[in-house]
């Protein structure tokens, strides 16, 4: 497995983690927040945006550029 791939993977996961763990203590008391309201909403949420900030520290080789 390329090492590019595995770390979008390990974004992935840890956003999706930190996602759920944002609903769980931070969350929306009143129920109308769009990303918050549900659990599955924020962990998706955090998993695209994890995936998405590791997969900045990837490295490009000459032909990508």
């Amino acid at each position: 497995m390329k090492k590019s791939t595995l770390l979008t993977i390990i974004g992935v996961v840890l956003g999706a983690i930190f996602g759920y763990l944002y609903w769980k203590y931070v969350g929306c008391s009143s129920g109308t927040c769009a990303i918050t309201s549900k659990p599955i909403n924020s962990t998706l949420y955090g998993a695209v945006m994890g995936g998405l900030l590791f997969s900045l520290f990837e490295k490009k080789s000459e032909i990508e550029k």
